[in-house]
């Protein structure tokens, strides 16, 4: 591996410690007084779970919330398919679904620990199977997962247009810049160019899903959504790091 300069370590800042952002020129001069809007977007950045490894890539695990925020993600819909796949009854898969985001729940009130991601989750598979219930089509248990990947999609989209995009808020705040990337047109490009790929990933799923949704495939539905859910979403939350990289670091990483 190449050693790099200490000069140009000291000029690096993916190498300084990281202190809280002051007010940004950008985020004034867009009509934020005191950089209000900065500040707020640097504390949510903050709380969200990317981490950067001792190798300088992300931690794609912890982003995904962990081997327990996976398994929260994943099991109820996986019980729901692989039950109505085997039976066909729609009660016995939505009741065996609903009861894993309960289980996850319970687990977590008993282990105090952090309640948002269960409670998102036991509230979403309720959701979901009180309207497949209702409607007595299986498929509608998908529906929600359709709304919610709308809905980012539209987020992210917005945040492109203002020249806030999502990933220059989350990776920015892993890579110890805050928000100081605004104030550099190349790095701004990059986070765009990031965030319209994560974009693509839940067009993909509305693109792939929505046929066989309206086909009422239920089976193949269920597949995709496990298929193109955590994996994919971490494939191209991979492939927008690397794709966002500073100069600095896509050469240290060339040079390793």
């Amino acid at each position: 591996m190449s050693q790099q300069n200490p000069e140009e370590n000291a000029s690096d800042p993916l190498n300084q410690p990281h202190e809280p952002d002051q007010p940004t020129r950008s985020a004034q001069s867009e009509g934020q007084p005191g950089g209000g809007f900065a500040q707020i977007a640097q504390e949510m950045a903050a709380k969200n779970p990317l981490a950067r490894k001792d190798n300088g890539h992300i931690d794609l695990l912890a982003a995904a919330g962990g081997i327990r925020g996976i398994a929260e993600s994943v099991l109820p819909g996986l019980v729901f398919l692989v039950v109505f796949t085997l039976t066909r009854d729609l009660t016995i898969a939505l009741v065996g679904s609903v009861a894993v985001a309960a289980v996850f729940l319970v687990a977590r009130l008993i282990q105090r620990t952090p309640l948002t991601q269960a409670l998102a989750g036991i509230a979403g598979v309720a959701l979901s199977a009180f309207l497949a219930m209702k409607t007595g089509k299986a498929e509608n248990f998908y529906t929600v997962g359709f709304y919610t990947n709308a809905a980012y999609i539209a987020a992210m989209v917005v945040s492109i247009a203002v020249r806030w995009p999502v990933l220059g808020l989350l990776f920015g705040y892993a890579r110890n810049e805050g928000v100081r990337w605004r104030e550099m047109p190349e790095r701004l490009r990059a986070y765009r160019v990031a965030t319209w790929i994560l974009v693509g990933v839940m067009a993909a799923r509305l693109a792939v899903q929505l046929p066989l949704y309206f086909a009422g495939q239920v089976d193949a539905l269920g597949a995709m959504r496990l298929i193109m859910g955590v994996p994919l979403y971490a494939f191209g939350l991979w492939i927008a790091w690397l794709v966002s990289r500073p100069v600095a670091e896509a050469t240290a990483d060339a040079d390793s």
